[in-house]
């Protein structure tokens, strides 16, 4: 891989403190590809060969079974998918595939639990990783099984709205369908459940929403820090 890469890669708090040499260790044999939209990364249930670091772009994670199939998360840049099953060395419990161009790193795993072993800031900065996305499994899992549909896409648009720089109107990020999968919906409910939001302000127009009256919504949503805010 062009060293050209290190500095991005090194910025990630996964990789900022451990040493020149170890991080050298961990690059030998990487590499960066870009991927055209709609590609699968990876298929759940094959060996974890690589950690993936997405540059640009953005990945779809996703599960199926029997016929059915969700969308778990959307993993953009700068950020690594999927580092549990690289340090277990245990096989992928999800899919992966672009949603759009990306250019991604390929980390050999291998590399990555070598230096696991010796590298204490590298291990604790992984820890740390681990712990996050232990969290934030335990909020969605809370927000799927404590709310009402209903409920759920409402507090969906508020912390869009947040990312949004708290703008009256903004744009969803992916597609209905997805969206509906993320929210465990299926499509017609997503669509009923968008008009029955009207009575709280809020107005969808495509992919365009438009919250007239966040302090209604907000008494209807009810959002709480430790479902909603998965910064800590």
């Amino acid at each position: 891989m062009p060293k050209s890469h290190f500095p991005e890669i090194r910025e990630l708090d996964l990789f900022k403190g451990m040493k020149e040499d170890h991080f050298l260790v961990l690059m030998r044999g990487s590499y960066v590809q870009n991927f055209p939209p709609q590609i699968e990364l990876i298929s759940e249930g094959d060996p974890s060969d690589f950690l993936h670091i997405v540059l640009s772009g953005s990945v779809d994670l996703f599960s199926g079974w029997r016929g059915r199939e969700t969308s778990m998360a959307t993993v953009t840049p700068i950020s690594t998918f999927i580092l549990a099953a690289t340090i277990k060395n245990a096989p992928y419990l999800m899919s992966a595939r672009t949603l759009e161009k990306s250019r991604i790193v390929l980390v050999p795993s291998e590399n990555v639990r070598e230096v696991f072993e010796i590298d204490p800031l590298f291990a604790k900065a992984i820890v740390t990783e681990l712990a996050r996305c232990y969290r934030s499994v335990i909020k969605s899992t809370k927000n799927l099984k404590l709310r009402t549909s209903l409920e759920r896409l409402a507090n969906y648009l508020l912390r869009q709205q947040i990312r949004a720089d708290n703008a009256a109107e903004f744009d969803l990020l992916i597609e209905k369908r997805r969206l509906a999968s993320f929210l465990g919906m299926t499509p017609e409910n997503l669509s009923r459940a968008f008009k029955s939001l009207r009575a709280y302000g809020v107005i969808v127009d495509g992919t365009r929403v438009q919250i007239s009256d966040q302090s209604d919504l907000e008494r209807f949503a009810k959002p709480c820090p430790l479902i909603d805010d998965h910064s800590i």
